[in-house]
């Protein structure tokens, strides 16, 4: 479980790649100074060669002894060989490898005044440096050679790789530190968004996440609370809604038993109440089956098995028709209906008898919520859309409730429902439809001032042309 969490995934992985740049560059820095430390040796070998090689071209017994003097001094070994490159002199202080001559191909290197340059071991197993010379005067006279051991330098080299691995460990440890923190910091967030979604998914919907940053895992922290603030909204309208629901099956239902009944006991006086109550009896069913052809209209949205006709179409013919049949409702209710349509309005690809079903839910909820004053539609073209407007001076909507105006289930007069009727589906469906037909609907309301509805639908060329 522990090496499941994310903490000590990333930790892992922080180390692993600390681990990868260290130890290559550890590689690096030990080789480097090693070679500094040979070279170094080299390089005074070097030096000291040239100043014995000097001194032994006096030709002197006094040369001879100051050699060896200073090499006493400088910690290391001559070696004098003579012309045949057999050895004739040699100090051993500091326990040489035995050189008693030179191999001949080496004495002609030498006779040919070149140097040489090689690493020798002795009895003990350890290695140093041998640095060979001619002594040239107008023949070939010997060579000096100065050996030199090398384990002082490569425990120089040492000392510094134990620094080095003591210096890596510390960085590893404090490595650990910072990553442990780092791990924390980036996953606390993340087990905190954890347990918020368990908590929503066993209905605690008030949960909230802190946003701490406003990075990627702060983005996410607020997406997570507004999921939250979303489904606690659902959850409340989707409620409301069956409780709407409820209500307006059980007021029909409960006209249509009542009235049924006092028809089927034949306790009717005359054959007028007779009729009255057979068209109460007739005006509850069909408001039952609108309320159910709403539901399943949504429902066939919401699955994607709705069926639009797509064809090229009058908007303004599909509207006028629509004004037709809820001109009466408007006449009756005191309403004035304003009117200002252009003429020749370019077709729009679209179904003729659902952008009806459009216009009749905005010219119904319109009617519906309009106590006095006017009712004004309005069709214009731009550029590239045909346009409709539907205004009205109705009770309007607050600014805070405009976002959800259009999402199933929403009613905005939720203590009046019952006063104004309707099922909160009426709008959903109307955006489904505009949008399944290429379209754009925005609204903006003013309370006690009234509500425009605005339809876009484009324009395509083509269909201008034909």
């Amino acid at each position: 479980m522990i090496r499941k969490r994310i903490a000590v995934k990333l930790g892992l992985t922080i180390m692993c790649l600390f681990l990868i740049v260290l130890a290559p560059l550890g590689y690096v820095i030990s080789s480097i100074f090693s070679n500094f430390y040979l070279d170094n040796l080299e390089k005074n070998i070097e030096h000291l060669s040239a100043r014995y090689v000097d001194l032994m071209s006096r030709g002197d017994m006094m040369s001879t002894s100051m050699i060896g003097m200073m090499a006493e001094l400088n910690g290391v070994d001559v070696i004098i060989f003579d012309h045949t490159g057999k050895a004739v002199m040699e100090t051993n202080r500091y326990d040489p490898p035995t050189i008693d001559s030179l191999v001949p191909e080496e004495t002609k290197q030498l006779s040919r005044n070149m140097f040489i340059s090689k690493e020798e071991i002795n009895e003990a197993g350890e290695r140093y440096f041998f640095k060979v010379s001619p002594l040239n005067g107008e023949s070939f006279n010997g060579a000096l050679g100065v050996i030199a051991p090398v384990e002082p330098a490569m425990d120089a080299v040492d000392q510094i790789r134990s620094l080095l691995i003591l210096a890596g460990v510390g960085a590893l440890f404090i490595a650990i530190g910072i990553t442990y923190i780092i791990s924390r910091r980036l996953s606390q967030p993340l087990l905190q968004m954890e347990n918020a979604a368990r908590r929503m998914a066993k209905g605690d919907l008030d949960v909230k996440v802190d946003v701490l940053t406003e990075d990627e895992t702060g983005s996410l922290a607020r997406s997570i609370n507004e999921l939250g603030d979303e489904l606690k909204r659902y959850r409340d309208t989707r409620s409301e809604f069956f409780a709407n629901i409820s209500h307006e099956l059980r007021t029909p239902i409960t006209y249509l038993e009542g009235y049924s009944q006092v028809l089927a006991d034949g306790l009717i006086d005359s054959d007028e109440e007779k009729s009255k109550y057979l068209l109460i009896i007739h005006q509850e069913a069909r408001r039952m089956k609108g309320l159910v052809e709403d539901l399943f209209e949504l429902s066939k949205m919401e699955e994607g098995k709705i069926s639009i006709n797509k064809e090229w179409m009058d908007v303004s013919e599909a509207l006028q028709h629509v004004l037709g049949k809820v001109g009466p409702r408007v006449t009756e209710k005191g309403l004035v209906l304003e009117q200002d349509i252009i003429k020749e309005i370019p077709y729009v690809l679209g179904d003729g008898n659902r952008m009806e079903q459009i216009f009749l839910n905005l010219l119904d909820n319109a009617i519906r919520y309009t106590i006095k004053g006017f009712i004004r539609v309005n069709i214009y073209i731009d550029s590239s859309h045909v346009i409709i407007e539907i205004a009205d001076t109705g009770l309007g909507i607050p600014e805070e409730e405009l976002p959800y105006v259009f999402e199933r289930f929403y009613r905005v007069e939720k203590s009046r429902s019952r006063e104004f009727g309707g099922t909160g589906l009426g709008l959903a469906i109307v955006k489904k439809l505009v949008e399944l037909q290429d379209g754009h609907i925005e609204i903006e309301s003013i309370v006690n001032r009234g509500t425009t509805f605005t339809v876009k639908f484009p324009i395509f060329l083509e269909g201008v042309e034909s």
